[in-house]
């Protein structure tokens, strides 16, 4: 009688189990899969992240981040409790946002005893296509998994089967080289072939380190400096090039990308290129091919001379320029320039090719970021209030962004005349300095509404009154709602005849209180303040302060980005600020205020920072 076919699953089962054991991957921790989990919740902000791998009925968890126990502390987890089993047998990823509206899902153990609700699992092959498990992101929420989160994950899913292979090819190279050590004492010739096999196997775990690294290295790139920061270092393992170079299509041109850390590059030289130029980056930007030029000679008889000239000077004689493809368009190039002459093999060119893909996914991050964060600057900086041309008094504000450029905040300044009490008579000023929570798109819109909010509050209650604006808008947030959190604080100044005392009257909303630099040079710190601006305090009281400002004192007013740093006391900070008014506040007020940005913002400041100086006659 003839045997049945094996059961195709049985054979899959023991290829894994082979494969698991040549990688050295148990119910147990490894530390570059823990690696893995830990980037899956950095990059996804999720509390639990899992490289799950299939074995013998169960699934083992070399890497782990945020598993309870006892699930935590046995690395492994039944397949009743696994969701990655769905990944393994339908070898596609599997995405949830809310696993206990998903049929398939919501009777599952990982739901009732693990908090699983949303989830993401990309799969995890070997070099032979064989399904070994999934990595996982997990929320205990429900999640809209975003496109580009997904991105990520499936770019890590992709170094974390990289970095398997390269097990695997490392087991199977140490089984070779053993045999290869038997041979060498027979025979100088199996010497000689041991040492072939020892350096082609070398180039392709080279080729693999570069894959992985380059995708863990641009997947935490923020623009396109940053990028073409890290191109050398991370091309460095591959043919040992000289030279890497980053160039971006802008409409009917290639723009370089010069080294951000070598102001006197030769790069800089020549910046953009139109793409019919006869140059090699341009040939592969209008072909949208691979272009290669093995030696000055080829360069001479197929580009012009200003190609010729720039590749003289960059000390390069062979050049290869791969397009950047991204997920719609033609992104750019990437030129890679070495020395002396260089051939470049098929598994060179291939590596090369792959890692040309992931720096292409960073440059359309890159832009996509750079994109929305001009946008966004300019949308704050537009809000920005022009001062009043003020009779007698001096105004003077300073705007500084953030030191990292994602950061968009809520900061503002605002400053505007009240209408006239009686026909000739000097008009009052409104001055409002204020910060809504957040460092995003949402930050500055809000502020732009609050601002408009407040000016409009101000202008429907005479006489006025600060405290009375400020309740008429936690009215207005709580009603219409307006997800509003911050701080601020908003003053009115009344004018006096000459050489009489000006009348400060203000009210605070939890923010970092303003300075008074009287004539003499004393500050006072205007500490009085109540609950910060939120919806939740929407019947809180709201009281005012008066002060009078003789002639020649000095008001001050900034957000907390000024004086709030990590790890440093804002007490401390508030007294410098202090200080440095004491000693400069009879400089002119544009002077001042850069005095002041420049000594307290050292180290550049996290967040926004404001200032507003009125110094009355």
């Amino acid at each position: 009688m003839a045997r049945q076919d094996q059961d195709p699953r049985a054979g899959a089962d023991t290829a894994r189990r082979r494969v698991l054991r040549l990688a050295g991957l148990s119910a147990a921790p490894d530390p570059g899969m823990d690696r893995f989990a830990r980037l899956v919740a950095r990059l996804l902000h999720v509390p639990v992240a899992l490289v799950s791998l299939a074995e013998d009925g169960r699934q083992i968890l070399p890497g782990m981040l945020g598993l309870p126990e006892p699930w935590a502390g046995r690395r492994a987890l039944p397949l009743s409790h696994a969701l990655c089993r769905h990944v393994v047998a339908t070898q596609r990823p599997l995405i949830v946002s809310d696993a206990r509206a998903d049929e398939r899902l919501r009777t599952s153990p990982a739901v009732r005893e693990l908090g699983v609700v949303s989830y993401g699992g990309m799969p995890l092959t070997d070099g032979d296509g064989l399904l070994l498990g999934a990595l996982c992101a997990i929320g205990h929420e429900p999640r809209s998994w975003d496109p580009a989160e997904l991105a990520d994950l499936e770019d890590l899913a992709a170094a974390c089967s990289a970095e398997l292979r390269q097990r695997i090819l490392s087991a199977q190279l140490r089984s070779a080289q053993k045999v290869l050590e038997t041979a060498r004492a027979a025979a100088e010739r199996a010497r000689g072939e041991a040492e072939s096999l020892r350096r082609e196997a070398q180039t392709g775990l080279d080729h693999a380190e570069l894959l992985l690294k380059t995708s863990e290295e641009l997947a935490q790139t923020s623009g396109l400096d940053d990028v073409r920061r890290r191109l050398h270092d991370l091309l460095a393992g591959v043919g040992k090039p000289s030279y890497a170079g980053l160039l971006v299509a802008d409409r009917n041109e290639l723009r370089r990308i010069p080294d951000p850390d070598d102001v006197s590059s030769v790069e800089r030289e020549i910046l953009t290129l139109p793409t019919d130029a006869a140059f090699p980056s341009a040939r592969a930007l209008r072909e949208g091919r691979t272009v290669f030029v093995p030696d000055r000679e080829a360069l001479v008889a197929a580009y012009s001379p200003d190609a010729v000239g720039l590749f003289d000077r960059l000390g390069l004689t062979t050049v290869m320029c791969l397009p950047l493809w991204g997920s719609r368009a033609l992104l750019g190039v990437l030129a890679i320039g070495w020395a002396r002459r260089h051939e470049v093999g098929i598994t060179e060119r291939a590596t090369l090719t792959a890692a040309s893909g992931y720096i292409a996914q960073a440059v359309e991050r890159a832009q996509y970021l750079d994109e929305r964060i001009s946008v966004a600057r300019e949308l704050q900086e537009a809000m920005l209030t022009d001062l009043p041309l003020a009779n007698r008094v001096e105004v003077s504000a300073l705007y500084q962004p953030a030191a990292d450029d994602h950061m968009i905040g809520g900061d503002w300044y605002d400053a505007y005349h009240l209408p006239l009490a009686s026909p000739g008579a000097e008009p009052a000023l409104m001055v409002t300095v204020g910060d809504i929570s957040g460092h995003d798109m949402h930050a500055a819109t809000v502020m732009g509404q609050i601002r408009s909010m407040l000016r409009q509050a101000t202008l429907d209650h005479p006489p006025y009154s600060p405290a009375t604006v400020l309740a008429a808008l936690d009215a207005a947030c709580a009603v219409l709602p307006v997800e509003a959190s911050g701080t601020l604080v908003h003053a009115r100044l009344d004018p006096a005849p000459p050489a009489m005392p000006w009348t400060l009257t203000w009210s605070n909303a939890g923010h970092p209180p303003p300075l008074l630099r009287a004539p003499d040079g004393r500050v006072h710190v205007l500490e009085a303040h109540d609950v910060l601006l939120h919806q939740a305090f929407k019947d809180a009281s709201r009281t005012e302060h008066r002060r009078e400002l003789t002639p020649g004192s000095t008001l001050l007013l900034y957000t907390d980005g000024l004086v709030e740093r990590r790890g440093h006391d804002i007490e401390a900070a508030i007294t410098q600020l202090a200080g440095l008014l004491n000693r400069h506040g009879n400089d002119p007020l544009p002077e001042l205020l850069r005095r002041i940005s420049e000594r307290m913002a050292q180290p550049p400041p996290e967040d926004d920072v404001v200032l507003l100086a009125l110094r009355v006659p």
